[in-house]
């Protein structure tokens, strides 16, 4: 990597469009192009960086450096390792990490598909242990644990903890600590730099920001934990495409731009919901009044695109999601153009029928708080 992306001085905006270059060489791109790649010459020992397409890639390498810079500036006892989605990145975690017999505490008002993680877990002789993530309940359930996984803030309620906290007291007790940073961004908390082994997150959201890539990360510092986790996906094949990658990376460059745009939006839509008598159970923790608030803003350098509330029948949810105009009814969420959906619908989240998850986007602010006001007026006739 560069001095300039290293220097842990810079700025985020600095960092992210210089993040993961490599030294400029004359007539070469500043960021090359993918590297399509199955094998790679390998005439006598193998010993070089590159031998096979499911082990390393030269495109993942810029990528893994750059989110490495930014879920740890100025450290070069971080590894990085991309992978196909956020899924195989979180499961490359506990399943490399955790053995039969081991105790592993999870949040239980996570992303909705940890149940089904549990589920696996369990079947493999893993003790799960669940607590909500508000209030830092998950300290209660840390003796004999292995691991602690913290998702914060949370997906879809939008709680949040200590981790650090957390964090100090999984080491006392000899656990491993991963924060999922997929709401946050690497710009909006560093759990490495708040105790954490590992941060992990689903690039497919706000880190690529377009909606076009799946992809997911583990950057860790303990380099055994590390060497298990790289093995894992070897072993699984979880690889993402070169073609995926460099997307990814060259998205990066304007994460800054996109998350402080969506931040400040989702913090004036949030001020602006919280005056509608039909919204309630709003939450976003960059509201002073969130239960939230205190301790997102202790560790938390920037709050989210991600609001939530409840309508108050199913019924009226809908009817708000099909009046938007610029507003997607699709999942996931981060991306420049704003999406919502009634969270109900799927059925792995313990919501309201009417809870609605807003992703805000990059749009003028005063046209997006005009279409989600239009259609909440418009969704209760």
């Amino acid at each position: 990597m560069s001095d300039s992306a290293a220097d842990q001085g810079v700025g985020d905006g600095t960092r992210a469009v210089r993040a993961g270059l490599p030294e400029p060489v004359k007539y070469e791109p500043t960021l090359p192009g993918p590297v399509f790649a199955a094998h790679f010459h390998l005439p006598g020992d193998a010993t070089g960086p590159y031998k096979y397409g499911r082990d390393e890639n030269p495109t993942w390498t810029h990528l893994e450096h750059a989110i490495g810079e930014l879920e740890a500036p100025g450290r070069d006892d971080v590894e990085t390792l991309v992978f196909a989605s956020g899924m195989a990145a979180i499961s490359s975690v506990l399943f490399s990490q955790l053995r039969a017999g081991d105790v592993a505490v999870l949040p239980d008002d996570g992303y909705q598909v940890l149940p089904l993680v549990r589920e696996q877990l369990e079947a493999y002789g893993i003790e799960v242990r669940t607590a909500p993530t508000g209030g830092d309940a998950q300290l209660d359930l840390l003796d004999g644990a292995k691991l602690l996984w913290i998702e914060t803030p949370s997906n879809p309620g939008l709680d949040v903890c200590d981790i650090r906290r957390l964090a100090d007291a999984a080491r006392a007790r000899g656990a491993l600590v991963a924060v999922d940073n997929t709401l946050a961004s690497p710009l909006g908390q560093r759990p490495l730099e708040l105790g954490a082994d590992f941060a992990v997150a689903s690039g497919t959201k706000q880190l690529t920001g377009h909606g076009d890539v799946l992809l997911g990360y583990v950057a860790g510092t303990d380099a055994v934990a590390m060497a298990a986790v790289r093995r894992w996906r070897k072993v699984v094949g979880a690889i993402p495409g070169p073609m995926e990658a460099w997307l990814a990376h060259r998205s990066i460059a304007t994460l800054q731009l996109r998350v402080d745009r969506q931040n400040a939006t989702a913090l004036t839509l949030a001020k602006v919901l919280s005056e509608r008598a039909d919204v309630t159970g709003l939450r976003y923790p960059g509201l002073s009044d969130d239960p939230s608030y205190k301790i997102a803003s202790q560790q938390m350098r920037r709050y989210g695109c991600v609001v939530s509330f409840t309508l108050p029948t199913r019924a009226r949810a809908e009817r708000f999601l099909d009046a938007l105009r610029l507003v997607d009814d699709a999942t996931s969420f981060g991306g420049v153009r704003s999406t919502a959906e009634r969270r109900g619908r799927w059925g792995g989240d313990a919501v309201p029928e009417g809870f609605v998850r807003l992703s805000v986007g990059a749009e003028d602010p005063e046209d997006l708080v005009a279409d989600v006001l239009r259609a909440l007026d418009e969704s209760a006739r």
